[in-house]
C-alpha cells in the first residue's frame, strides 16, 4: 500500500496539487490511523492532509475516484447465462454436471496460472493480478497516448502471456470448445489492460501534458493567442507571476545578512578577550526599489495588454514600491486599482477606462511630465511596455530623455518582432537611444525573463 500511496502522491501532484514530502508524510501517517477498509473514510483522510484550498480538494477528489477505480473485466456470456439462474428445462441431475465437465468448461490440469484464472472467472483475483502487473511494468512512468500499445503489451508479459499462448495452442489440437472459451476471456482480459492503461494514462501523464503544452504557450507569440487559449495563456501568466513572488518577495536571510566581518568581530569582542560572543557581519547596501511602469493599452497592442497588465499586477505583490501607469491617448496612474482588486477586475476597469484608443505615446509623455515627474528618482526603475507606435504623431522622445536622466534607467520592453522595428510609425529606434535596456517580449516566456531581470537586481 505505500507503493500505491506513492504513486497516488505523483498522480495528485499532476492534478494540480501541491503535495510536499512533509505534507505526504502526514498523510500515510494517517491513513495507518484510519486503515484501509473504508474507502469513505480513506478518501476524508487524504483530502484532508493534503487539500489547502477548495479546487484542490475538488482536484483531489476526483483523482482519488479515479485512482481507486479498477476496471472490471468483461463478463463472460456463459457467466451471465449462469447468472440468470437455470432454466425451466434444464436438468440438476449429477449427468448433466458430467457432461459440463465433459464439454470442457472446467479447468483442466497441466494449464498455466493466468489460463486457470481465466477460465475460473475469478474478477478478484484477475484485477488483483492486472494491479500487480501493472506495477511490474511501471504504469506511473507512462506519459503520452502513444505509449499504450507498448505498456499493454508489458502489463499482459508479466501477466504470463506467453504461457497462455503455449496452453491456447494446446488446447487448440485437444479441446477446441475449451480453447474457444480461452480465447474469448483473453479478449476480455485485453480490454481490462487497455482500460488500466487509460486510467494510468489519465492519472500520470496530465503533468507531462500540461508542461508540454505551457512550453508550447512560452514560446507562443502573444499577439497571435487563438481565442480558445486566452483563458490558459492567462493562467500561464499567473504561473509565472506566482513564481516571482515566490522567487523574490521572501529573500533569504543569509542574503540580507551577508558574510562575517573578521576586523569589526574581533573589535567588538575585546573585553572578552577576542572570545567571538558577538559577531558583525559586512552588509551590502541595497537600494529601496522603487518602480514605475508604463503600460500601453491601445488598439494595436490590445492582444498582448492582459498580459502585460497582470505581470505589473504581480509586481505589486513582489515589491513595495510600484506605481503603475496606462495608457492610450492619455496617460492615467492605476497602482490603487491593481493593489485593491483582482487582475480580472482590475484589468476590466483600466481597458474601460483608457483602453483600445488610439495610440499617442507623446501626448501620453506629457501628462506623465506634467503630473507624475516627482514621483521619479535616481532609485528608480522606469518600465515601459509598448510597441513604440505613434500613428505618425510627435513621439515626443525628449521627455523620455528627461524621463531616463531623472531615473536610475529605463527598460523598455516591446511586443513586435526586432524586424518590424523602426519601419511605419514606429518610433523604437528613436526611444532605444534614451534606454538602458530594450527587448523584445513577444512570448510569456521572454516577458518572464525580463521582469524577472528586473526584480532580481534589487534582491
Amino acid at each position: 500500500m505505500r507503493e500505491n500511496l506513492h504513486r497516488f502522491f505523483r498522480a495528485a501532484r499532476g492534478a494540480g496539487v501541491h503535495v510536499s514530502p512533509a505534507e505526504s508524510i502526514d498523510a500515510m501517517r494517517a491513513v495507518a490511523q484510519v486503515g484501509l477498509t473504508d474507502r469513505a473514510i480513506l478518501r476524508d483522510a487524504l483530502l484532508l492532509t493534503l487539500a489547502k484550498s477548495q479546487d484542490e480538494k475538488l482536484a483531489l477528489g476526483d483523482c482519488f475516484d479515479l485512482f481507486f477505480s479498477q476496471p472490471e473485466p468483461p463478463q463472460q456470456q456463459s457467466e451471465a447465462n449462469d447468472n440468470d439462474g437455470p432454466s425451466p428445462n434444464s436438468d440438476q441431475s449429477p449427468s448433466s454436471g458430467s457432461a459440463s465437465e465433459a464439454d470442457g468448461s472446467q479447468p483442466q490440469d497441466g494449464l498455466g496460472p493466468l489460463a486457470q484464472m481465466l477460465l475460473s472467472q475469478d474478477r478478484n483475483a484477475i484485477q488483483a493480478a492486472i494491479a500487480s502487473a501493472s506495477g511490474a511494468a511501471s504504469l506511473s512512468d507512462i506519459r503520452y497516448s502513444t505509449q499504450r500499445g507498448i505498456f499493454s503489451s508489458r502489463i499482459l508479459d508479466a501477466m504470463g502471456l506467453q504461457r497462455l499462448r503455449d496452453d491456447l495452442d494446446e488446447l487448440t489440437a485437444t479441446n477446441p470448445a475449451l480453447a474457444e472459451r480461452l480465447r474469448a476471456a483473453l479478449d476480455g482480459l485485453r480490454e481490462a489492460v487497455r482500460d488500466t492503461v487509460s486510467q494510468g494514462l489519465a492519472l500520470y501523464a496530465r503533468e507531462e501534458a500540461e508542461n508540454l503544452r505551457n512550453e508550447i504557450l512560452r514560446n507562443a507569440p502573444l499577439a497571435r493567442i487563438d481565442r480558445r487559449q486566452v483563458a490558459e495563456m492567462r493562467a500561464l501568466i499567473r504561473q509565472i507571476a506566482r513564481r516571482l513572488r515566490e522567487r523574490y518577495s521572501k529573500p533569504r536571510k543569509r542574503q540580507r545578512r551577508g558574510h562575517l566581518d573578521v576586523r569589526r568581530t574581533l573589535r567588538r569582542n575585546a573585553a572578552w578577550g577576542g572570545v567571538p560572543f558577538l559577531t558583525a557581519w559586512k552588509r551590502k547596501h541595497r537600494d529601496r526599489p522603487k518602480i514605475v511602469a508604463l503600460c500601453d493599452v491601445s488598439g494595436s497592442v490590445a492582444q498582448v495588454s492582459d498580459f502585460f497588465l497582470l505581470l505589473i499586477h504581480s509586481l505589486h505583490e513582489v515589491v513595495d514600491d510600484v506605481r503603475s501607469f496606462a495608457f492610450s491617448s492619455h496617460l492615467i496612474e492605476v497602482s490603487e486599482i491593481l493593489e485593491k482588486k483582482s487582475p480580472e477586475e482590475a484589468m476590466a476597469e483600466i481597458m474601460s477606462k483608457v483602453g483600445f484608443g488610439s495610440s499617442d505615446y507623446g501626448s501620453s509623455l506629457v501628462d506623465f511630465e506634467k503630473d507624475f515627474m516627482s514621483a521619479l528618482t535616481p532609485q528608480t526603475t522606469v518600465i515601459v511596455l509598448g510597441d513604440a507606435r505613434s500613428n505618425n504623431l510627435d513621439p515626443r522622445a525628449d521627455i523620455l530623455r528627461r524621463v531616463s536622466e531623472r531615473s536610475k534607467r529605463l527598460v523598455w520592453l516591446n511586443p513586435e518582432g526586432r524586424l518590424a522595428w523602426g519601419f511605419g510609425d514606429s518610433e523604437m529606434p528613436r526611444y532605444a537611444t534614451f534606454c538602458s535596456v530594450v527587448r523584445q517580449c513577444a512570448t510569456a516566456q521572454q516577458l518572464e525573463r525580463a521582469v524577472s531581470d528586473i526584480v532580481a537586481t534589487y534582491q
